[in-house]
C-alpha cells in the first residue's frame, strides 16, 4: 500500500507535492497511484525505438508534466532531460535516460502495490 513515508524512501518531494494538493494526504496518494496507469512511459520507449522524436517529445513532456506536478522527483529529473533534448530534437542514444526513467517508474509502481 502506498504511503507518503514509501515516497519519501523513494525520493518523491512529498512537501511540494502535498501543497500542490492542497495538503490533501489521501488526494495526494490517489493521484500518485494513478501515475502508474500512465501509459507514456510505454509510448515515449516505442517512439524511441521507432526514431520518432516528435512522438517520443509528446510522450517526455506529458510524463513530465504528471511527474512534476505530484513532484516524483525520480522520475521528473531524467524525463526532464529527455524532453529538453527531444524539444531541440537532438539526434542521440536515449537509452540511459530512459533506462533511468523506467527504473524509476517501475520502483514507483512497487510502491504502490
Amino acid at each position: 500500500m502506498i504511503t507518503v513515508e514509501k515516497l519519501k524512501e523513494y525520493g518523491a518531494d512529498i512537501g511540494d507535492g502535498l501543497s500542490r494538493c492542497m495538503n490533501n494526504e489521501a488526494f495526494y496518494l490517489k493521484l500518485v497511484g494513478m501515475v502508474v496507469n500512465d501509459k507514456n512511459i510505454y509510448g515515449l520507449k516505442e517512439a524511441l525505438d521507432a526514431g520518432n522524436l516528435d512522438k517520443a517529445f509528446e510522450h517526455a513532456h506529458a510524463l513530465k508534466g504528471v511527474a512534476s506536478n505530484l513532484a516524483l522527483t525520480p522520475i521528473v529529473k531524467p524525463v526532464t532531460e529527455m524532453t529538453e533534448l527531444l524539444r531541440a530534437r537532438t539526434d542521440m542514444d536515449y537509452t540511459e535516460l530512459y533506462s533511468k526513467a523506467a527504473a524509476a517508474f517501475e520502483e514507483l509502481r512497487s510502491i504502490c502495490e
